[in-house]
């Protein structure tokens, strides 16, 4: 099986601090990629500028983009983490969820410090 791989900006403080938070629940079943980091280079049909937007999962099968790619970072974390995940997957929590993610991201895409 090919090897997890989450997508990450460690140059944005929030996303940082959360993966160096789940670190050790993650690193059994994800490989961790900062995209900020000067030899990264983007999967193929990829690129840095997309990349940079949303946080992105490849589980070996697909690439799983923003929200979706957090709970399934989050349920892999386990305990409240996956509670969590659970709980923001319901149909109408999910939508307002997403909502929130996707102008968090327009947001920090104007420039704005995370």
């Amino acid at each position: 099986m090919t090897q997890q791989r989450l997508f990450y900006d460690g140059s944005c403080g929030l996303c940082r601090r959360e993966i160096e938070h789940l670190r050790g629940r993650l690193e059994p079943n994800l490989e961790l990629v900062d995209i900020s980091a000067p030899a990264f280079e983007p999967p193929a049909g990829y690129t840095l500028a997309a990349m940079m937007e949303r946080i992105h999962l490849d589980d070996g099968e697909r690439m799983h983009v923003g929200l979706p790619a957090s709970l399934v970072y989050w349920r892999l974390a386990g305990g409240g983490f996956r509670l969590l995940a659970a709980v923001m997957r319901l149909p109408g929590i999910y939508a307002l969820a997403n909502r929130a993610y996707n102008a968090w991201a327009a947001w920090r895409l104007r420039g704005r410090s995370c």
